[in-house]
């Protein structure tokens, strides 16, 4: 989720804007249907681990040891979240079944966009922020060559982007906190960590952590706030955001 966009264009290509029109389709019918649901290497987020494991009917503890691997890529002190492939030999997504995706209408913010890819145009005035687009082509893919037609609005629309961009756009800041090293000395090995990635992606158990520990008692969250933790996925989310954040910075009051 990086902004990278120069005067228009990433690495010569250029950018197309919201009503601009595109070429693409994915179905049964097309060579190479599910071609991109193997060996695929995707990032997962808290707001897809919530989609996914309500899908599936089971706790985000159980879905992050059994579909994640932790590994540390671009920031060297919080590791990122990836869907574990299966062990067959194409290395298939674990939810690939012969006739496409399993969980399709929950399937993770890595899987949506294609073939769009968004950035963020900045100008040196105040006001100067365009998100533009860009088409991205892989060589296996035939759905570029399919006769649909879609403006870039339309696309988004059809596949709920802007729902996963704002649930995304909530880590964010998170994550620069997380880049900082906050955890001092002790680096990935700190305590702190481990409650902030509890907070930030075991939403089950940071839920277990408020309702069945003293945290209620010690602080004293208003009774609306409570109901909304206890009845949503997406509340707990933002609340162990908030949290997380208070206790790295103590900045901000978390409710």
């Amino acid at each position: 989720m990086k902004d990278k966009i120069f005067n228009g264009q990433i690495s010569g290509r250029k950018g197309i804007h919201a009503e601009d029109k595109m070429r693409f389709d994915c179905h049964p019918g097309v060579a190479c249907f599910t071609r991109c649901c193997k060996d695929a290497d995707m990032y997962l987020y808290l707001y897809d681990i919530i989609r996914m494991k309500n899908r599936l009917g089971i706790s985000s503890d159980r879905f992050l040891k059994h579909y994640v691997i932790q590994a540390i890529r671009d920031n060297p002190y919080f590791p990122s979240l990836m869907l574990k492939m299966s062990d067959d030999e194409e290395k298939s997504c674990p939810f690939l079944s012969p006739e496409g995706c399993t969980i399709y209408k929950d399937r993770p913010f890595s899987c949506r966009p294609y073939p769009l890819e968004r950035a963020v145009a900045r100008s040196d005035d105040e006001n100067g922020r365009t998100v533009l687009y860009f088409i991205m082509r892989h060589d296996h893919c035939l759905g570029h060559k399919e006769s649909r037609e879609w403006t870039v609005t339309e696309w988004i629309q059809d596949q709920k982007i802007e729902l996963y961009n704002e649930m995304n756009a909530l880590w964010v800041e998170i994550g620069s906190i997380f880049r900082s090293n906050p955890w001092g000395s002790r680096g990935i090995d700190s305590p702190a960590l481990k409650m902030a990635f509890m907070a930030c992606f075991n939403v089950d158990e940071f839920k277990k952590f408020i309702f069945e520990s003293t945290f209620i008692s010690r602080f004293d969250l208003p009774g609306e706030r409570i109901e909304k933790l206890k009845a949503s996925d997406v509340e707990l989310m933002k609340f162990g955001f908030d949290w997380t954040k208070f206790f790295l910075t103590g900045t901000d009051r978390f409710f």
